[in-house]
């Protein structure tokens, strides 16, 4: 054990306090400070995290452990909660020993975004730790990736100018190389980027390990669903989760932070966020996920599960006519998807033969549409009626609207009218007069028009004088719909020319993108028809099988791109650095890699005989 150790400050990484050790030592030479904390003199500081912990955390004394040490004085914790469990127990070992394996593991060798060079510091952090403690130190929440911001003082952070001159030396903070001036540039992005800093250092404080990568993707589902983005089927609505996510970020803030995002990219960030992928995504990615959900950082750790869309049951049944009503007696839900609004819909069926369904969004005890009534709630009615109580009463008692009644009476009785209890005879007949005065006035509007500008009037006649009201109320005109007959041959002409117009400007793009129905019908506009009709546009179907491309014919056009372009700037053609540009898996690439040496020889050949020619 030490006999001496500058203890870390609060949020202070351990690589600052290990500097600070180095200079109040009186060490000349940075081996002889590692020889005494890790034992070995050929140990490599990192700023961010480091090694050796365990050897560190047994010179520095019982009040530390590896654990303490990775959670308090290291970024490690903006990287846990987003890495699986099996990783998380892999990375302890890796700082308890040499650590040669971290950087791979938590994603930063080949995942890494708004890489940070040097060491970065907060102007007002930097005075008030002087203040404070008597001189600056190295705050971790200010060497995130992503993070351009002081979580406490909204300011932008500035790097310190000292370069290391040695792979070995610690570097100090002092205060004659700090810039400690109150000017700062103007940020477009400032408001979204603080917000982002003060929820990475909420993640830097969450207990080690409290949260992975597993609990995350659950979490994500739950959110998603709240925001009607997973079907029926639990799958994620990527089109309309992209679209909406444009609408949060603009382009330029997602460009200046490098987390731009193509939807046609089968591998962008967020398709592998939202879905079971081993791929790793960068914290602050996950971070700029939440904001657009809209879901701070510490409600992460609330346990959730998702139940659904409409939760495990049971639910309750809503006929009013049964001795059970809103009890919860209904054990299953079938789901289903509205065509047009997309939300889901839940229906659910009683023993008593009641069923009803509801969006997911709506109250458990709301009915959105009654689909039976069942032999319940009929016997009920037909007890009713023979105890001859009126229409609106019956109504009432069941829960439904008089129409309702009316018809399932098939019209044997005659709506009764509610005796004048509790009706204002002056109000009603003040209120016909100014129902009527405003029929006159605006004799444009319908029914549903004058309901909505008169609404106290309408409803009070409504209740006590229907038929009156009825009876005033301009009658709905039905406008007879000449069907339009769709000339399909022309309309066949027409796709034909548009999707060649759209495959040649597609083949043009700089980054290639896999010709498909959907990729041309979506961006034409056509694609409802392409889906449903294509067996009345023969021309446009032809076309359809001569150039959409299969997952193997859009990796051979990318890396026949690729060899093109190494030709024209005779550079050697390797087949790996052509895997590695197309971004080919290594099983999908081996299928084509016949193709792709044949591919080569014909264009050497070609360009050879080109050069004897002339």
């Amino acid at each position: 054990m030490l006999p001496f150790f500058t203890n870390p400050y609060p949020n202070e990484l351990i690589y600052s306090a290990i500097a600070r050790y180095h200079f109040y030592s009186g060490n000349i030479d940075c081996k002889d400070t590692l020889e005494e904390l890790f034992g070995n003199r050929s140990v490599i500081p990192s700023v961010g995290i480091g090694s050796y912990f365990s050897v560190l955390a047994e010179k520095l004394g019982a009040q530390y452990s590896v654990e303490s040490l990775l959670a308090n004085h290291t970024i490690y914790p903006y990287y846990a909660s987003f890495l699986s469990k099996q990783r998380q127990q892999e990375i302890l070992n890796d700082v308890k020993d040499d650590g040669k394996a971290l950087y791979t593991r938590l994603g930063l060798v080949a995942g890494s975004i708004c890489i940070k060079n040097g060491i970065y510091y907060c102007a007002i952090c930097a005075k008030s730790d002087t203040e404070q403690y008597g001189e600056p130190y190295i705050h971790r929440e200010h060497q995130l990736q992503g993070i351009d911001y002081c979580p406490h003082h909204e300011v932008l952070l500035r790097e310190y100018p000292v370069i290391k001159d040695s792979r070995i030396k610690y570097i100090r903070f002092e205060l004659n190389y700090m810039n400690l001036s109150e000017l700062y540039e103007i940020d477009p992005h400032k408001e979204v980027s603080v917000y982002l800093a003060k929820q990475a250092y909420k993640l830097l404080h969450l207990p080690l390990h409290s949260l992975s990568m597993e609990d995350i993707i659950s979490k994500y589902k739950v959110l998603l669903r709240k925001h009607n983005l997973i079907t029926v089927s639990n799958r994620v609505r990527q089109h309309e989760l992209y679209q909406a996510f444009k609408i949060t970020f603009s382009r330029d803030f997602l460009k200046c932070y490098q987390s731009e995002l193509s939807e046609e990219d089968e591998y962008n960030w967020i398709k592998v966020l939202t879905r079971k992928m081993k791929r790793h995504v960068h914290p602050f990615r996950h971070l700029l996920f939440l904001y657009f959900l809209k879901h701070d950082i510490e409600e992460l750790v609330v346990p959730t599960k998702d139940l659904g869309p409409f939760g495990k049951g049971p639910f309750p049944c809503l006929n009013k006519a049964a001795s059970h009503y809103k009890q919860l007696i209904i054990q299953k839900v079938e789901v289903t998807r509205d065509y047009k609004s997309k939300n889901l819909i839940g229906t659910f069926t009683c023993s008593c033969g009641f069923i009803y369904a509801r969006k997911h969004t709506a109250d458990m005890f709301e009915v959105g549409r009654v689909k039976a009534f069942g032999e319940v709630w009929i016997k009920k009615l037909e007890a009713l009626e023979e105890e001859t109580w009126s229409i609106r009463a019956i109504a009432k008692i069941l829960g439904v609207d008089s129409k309702t009644i009316k018809r399932y009476l098939n019209g044997n009785a005659e709506l009764k009218q509610v005796e004048s209890h509790g009706c204002d005879n002056d109000k009603l007949g003040r209120y016909k007069q100014e129902l009527l005065k405003g029929i006159e006035q605006y004799q444009y509007l319908t029914g549903t028009a004058l309901r909505e500008k008169f609404p106290k009037q309408y409803m009070y006649l409504y209740r006590y004088h229907n038929s009156y009201l009825e009876s005033v109320l301009p009658k709905v005109q039905r406008k007879n719909k000449q069907t339009k007959t769709v000339e399909w041959s022309e309309r066949d002409h027409q796709y034909v020319i548009q999707i060649k117009r759209l495959y040649r400007q597609l083949l043009q793009e700089h980054k290639p993108i896999r010709i498909t129905k959907s990729i041309l019908g979506r961006r034409l506009g056509i694609l409802a028809n392409l889906e449903r009709h294509l067996d009345k546009l023969p021309k446009t179907n032809k076309l359809l099988n001569d150039i959409t491309e299969t997952v193997q014919d859009f990796q051979l056009r990318r890396c026949y791109k690729i060899i093109d372009e190494l030709l024209k700037q005779n550079s050697t053609i390797d087949l790996w650095r052509i895997q590695r540009v197309a971004a080919i898996k290594s099983h999908h690439f081996h299928e084509i890699k016949p193709r792709l040496k044949r591919y080569i020889e014909m264009k050497q050949e070609v360009s050879k005989n080109g050069r004897t020619t002339s």
